[in-house]
Formats: C-alpha cells, sequence, structure tokens
C-alpha cells in the first residue's frame, strides 16, 4: 500500500509513542517524513528502523521555542520543497492538583501543547496556501473535550487547541486545507511516564489504564484511515471514549463516574 506515495509528511513528536508509529505507518505507505521532537538521538534511532530511511529527514527542534519556528519551517521545506500533511503531535501531559500545581508548569504546558502547535502550524500554512493543499492533523486528547482531576493544564490546552483548529478548518476550507482533530483515549504511550508534576518534575510513573490501553501502532493506523477519509474529528481507545457523549448528553452521569474513578 502506497497510498501517501509522493507526499511529504511532517511529524513533531516523532522519537517515541503515537509519532514514532506514525513515522513508520507512513513511511510504509511510501510517504517522504520529517521527523521532530528534542531528542536527535532517538530520531536517528526511529529513521533507521523505518523502511526506506532515506526518504526520512531528522530536524530536531523544540515547540516551546516559538520565536524559532520560522527557521524551523524554513529547513523542512528544502527537504521535498513541500509539506502535504502535518501531524501536530508533540506535547506533553499533567499529574498534579490545581492548588499544588505552580504557574510555570502551566506556563509550560500551554507553550508547549497549544502555543508551539499554533506556531508551527502557521508557519506551514503559506505554503499550502500556496500549493492549494494540505492536511494538519493534531493529536489531541479524550482530555480536549472532557476533563478529569489532575490533569487542569493538559486539558485547558487541549481544550484551547479545538477552539483554534476549528476555526482554522472553516478559514481554509477554500484553500483545499484539511483540519482533523484525533482525541485518543488510553493509549500505550511513556505519555504518563513523561508527565509534569506540580513543580514541573517528571512523574516517571506508568499509569495502569494507559499501560493496558490501544498499541500506539493501532492508533497510528487509524489516524491514518482517518486522513484517507477526511474526517474533521476522530475519537480513538475503548470504552473510555463513550465519556464523550456522556458529557454532551448527561454531564452530572459523568461527574459522577470521575469522582468514582481512581484517577492517577
Amino acid at each position: 500500500m502506497n497510498q501517501f506515495s509522493n507526499q511529504t509528511a511532517w511529524v513533531t513528536g516523532a522519537s517515541s509513542g503515537i509519532g514514532e508509529q506514525l513515522v513508520y505507518a507512513l513511511a510504509r505507505q511510501g510517504a517522504k517524513v520529517i521527523i521532530s521532537s528534542r531528542k536527535q538521538a532517538d530520531l536517528e534511532i526511529v529513521k533507521m528502523n523505518a523502511i526506506n530511511p532515506e526518504n526520512i529527514f531528522v530536524l530536531p527542534f523544540d515547540l516551546a521555542d516559538e520565536a524559532g519556528m520560522q527557521a524551523v519551517f524554513s529547513k523542512a521545506i528544502r527537504f521535498s520543497g513541500r509539506i502535504d500533511l502535518l501531524f501536530n503531535n508533540g506535547g506533553i501531559s499533567q499529574r498534579s492538583h490545581v492548588t499544588e500545581t505552580q504557574m510555570d508548569v502551566y506556563h509550560r504546558l500551554m507553550n508547549i501543547n497549544y502555543f508551539g502547535t499554533v506556531a508551527l502550524t502557521k508557519s506551514v500554512l503559506p505554503a499550502m496556501i500556496q500549493q492549494k493543499s494540505g492536511k494538519i492533523i493534531v493529536i489531541s486528547s479524550l482530555m480536549g473535550k472532557f476533563a478529569s482531576p489532575l490533569r487542569s493544564g493538559y486539558a485547558a490546552a487541549k481544550h484551547a487547541l479545538h477552539g483554534f483548529f476549528d476555526s482554522l478548518r472553516l478559514e481554509m476550507h477554500d484553500n483545499n486545507i484539511g483540519v482533523l482533530m484525533v482525541c485518543p483515549g488510553f493509549v500505550k504511550t511513556n505519555i504518563s511516564v513523561n508527565s509534569v508534576t506540580a513543580d514541573g518534575s517528571k512523574h516517571n510513573e506508568m499509569d495502569d489504564a494507559q499501560d493496558q490501553g490501544m498499541p500506539a501502532s493501532l492508533c497510528a493506523e487509524k489516524i491514518l484511515k482517518a486522513v484517507r477519509k477526511d474526517q474533521h474529528e476522530v475519537y480513538l481507545g475503548g470504552k473510555e471514549t463513550l465519556a464523550i457523549y456522556l458529557k454532551r448528553f448527561f454531564p452530572k452521569i459523568l461527574h459522577k463516574i470521575l469522582l468514582k474513578s481512581k484517577v492517577t
């Protein structure tokens, strides 16, 4: 299957988890792939493990470096002259109570998960508008549709992404640029291990639900299926995705369920 042949995809957060599996899946399907995260050594390993590594371009950068985003884009566009698919996957999560969380932790969550994603997208948009085509895929979360304890800053950043990118989808319709919001539930990655705590330190623990979650490789395949179908929003996971509908139609029931659940 070469459904993405002759297309160039840019994947952030590509050194592990969903991002890494997106790289492998895109490479298998014929795409050229720009892979980014802060960890160049890990990106080089991903490149070596991918099919046709000559079609993989390693481009490390920090999503929190908003001022450097245009320079990063200039390097990316030189790889193949165009960006057809932008996978905004990079980000961090949180495990801390509101009353204990320092304000600089909230700023960090917003700078990486929201402002960094917006800044990168804005750097890519002029090229997509010029070529009159493109797709922007945002890896949000079920936390972008409702919230749970210990994730106030993470949920806030994900909610903000939906507001921004829902507007962008409407604005870009006439330019043939699509926007897909992906809302995963529990996927087996290290996102909980790498989460920040109240003082900004690393959580260093794997959540039980995360450990039992959907394999990241399966999640990546489902994301690409949604891209091919030109969907606007997709929810991925197990029974936790039902909370989307409880929030919409029976919010008090969801509230009671979350109060009783073991949230870590």
